[in-house]
């Protein structure tokens, strides 16, 4: 037997403002994955700051490394970054649109006594 609660759906004034909260969120990732590739592209491949944005940006939007990295800290580095970018762009998607997929999904819910 399942068991539900039923709650109506937010309105849309609230749904914006949980999705203005979830994008926010996904924004504060994206920035702190952002620095710590900079900070690392910046220590590890020496490079200056715009060339390690540059880098780093490339790099977590999956478009590739652009510098040859100097040594092997800094390949290393940079293989593990871009490890982890995947993650991270994945983990950004499923932050930005839970909202709207949580509400789809309660939005299309069927109770057990309505089939």
């Amino acid at each position: 037997m399942i068991t539900t609660t039923h709650k109506k759906i937010l309105s849309n004034k609230d749904f914006g403002i949980r999705m203005l909260k979830f994008f926010m969120l996904a924004s504060f990732f994206i920035a702190l994955s952002l620095g710590m590739g900079v900070a690392g592209y910046h220590y590890f491949g020496h490079l200056n700051l715009v060339d390690s944005f540059y880098n780093a940006c490339m790099i977590l939007t999956g478009m590739g490394p652009v510098d040859k990295m100097p040594n092997n800290a800094a390949k290393l580095f940079s293989s593990f970054y871009s490890l982890y970018s995947g993650i991270a762009f994945l983990t950004t998607v499923a932050l930005f649109i839970s909202p709207v997929v949580h509400r789809a999904l309660h939005f299309f819910h069927l109770d057990e006594k309505d089939k």
